[in-house]
């Protein structure tokens, strides 16, 4: 069995979507370790002013992804909150054979990554008045995914271990990844998909406070090049919100990976290497 749990604020104003967001982030842990979601129980806080047509709407879209997932949500708890917030309790099952964990990376292995980058800085953009509602479409698109679809893909291959990308940034997940399986990354910063103008909002300096902070937690186990541009450093330590998975896969399947992610419509780049340890953790490369 897997158990996990997550809920937090919305990031966005319309009720359902923040449903579908925060249902999405909190069943991604399971896709994550190779299993699938079962049943879920909700968490919900309200402020007594939205009252009860505003917790039905977040109600909704989280259910709405719990069915696309093929998990039940059997009731929950719901509390009076000064702010909204809302997620899941989800138990998963996974066959013991078949559990992906974040810290069994091997030398040899291909880093690919599912979804495109840059959920963080696009929402304060999107805060700031900045970016209009069709750009940041694409982002609401991505966060509100499920990670099923890009899991079902790895299925049978030799995925040797996987993690979704959230607070961290792609960054600080694979330092983690690499940390625990004592290994180092080779990182290719040129290679990870980006969101539509998520560089350059980056470039005007709408770096959400997450990623400094992530930059300065991991920032002593990793190597970045010079020639990295400052935007492009600031993205791969963006704090994600409903990220995609990062798979560390031999190199006899990466190929085979990529086809069925992109088959099954999932944004997918192979982005990098797992090699020996060799003092640093992470080395980003231009």
């Amino acid at each position: 069995m897997i158990q996990t749990v997550d809920f937090f604020p919305p990031m966005v104003d319309d009720p359902y979507l923040f449903g579908q967001i925060a249902a999405a982030n909190a069943l991604s842990d399971v896709y994550a370790m190779g299993g699938w979601p079962a049943l879920a129980m909700n968490l919900l806080c309200v402020p007594s002013c939205l009252g009860t047509e505003i917790a039905a709407q977040i109600l909704a879209g989280g259910a709405s992804k719990a069915v696309e997932a093929g998990c039940i949500i059997a009731g929950g708890h719901s509390i009076h909150d000064n702010e909204p917030k809302y997620g899941l309790c989800v138990s998963g099952f996974v066959h013991p054979g078949r559990i992906l964990a974040n810290s069994t990376a091997r030398p040899g292995d291909q880093l690919v990554l599912t979804k495109a980058l840059g959920t963080g800085i696009l929402t304060t953009a999107q805060k700031g008045g900045l970016i209009d509602s069709d750009t940041f479409s694409a982002a609401l698109d991505s966060m509100r995914t499920l990670n099923r679809y890009a899991a079902e893909a790895a299925d049978g291959l030799q995925v040797h271990a996987c993690t979704d990308i959230t607070g961290f940034g792609l960054a600080g997940h694979l330092c983690e990844m690499a940390e625990g399986s004592g290994v180092s990354a080779q990182l290719s910063a040129s290679t990870p998909p980006l969101l539509p103008r998520a560089r350059e909002m980056a470039e005007l300096g709408l770096i959400p406070s997450g990623a400094y902070n992530n930059r300065d937690y991991f920032y002593s186990r990793m190597d970045i090049s010079t020639q990295v541009p400052e935007s492009i450093a600031d993205i791969l330590f963006d704090p994600q919100t409903s990220g995609g998975l990062l798979f560390s896969v031999a190199a006899r399947d990466t190929q085979n990976l990529l086809d069925r992610l992109h088959n099954s419509g999932v944004i997918a780049e192979h982005i990098g290497e797992i090699t020996a340890f060799d003092g640093v953790f992470v080395h980003i490369n231009a």
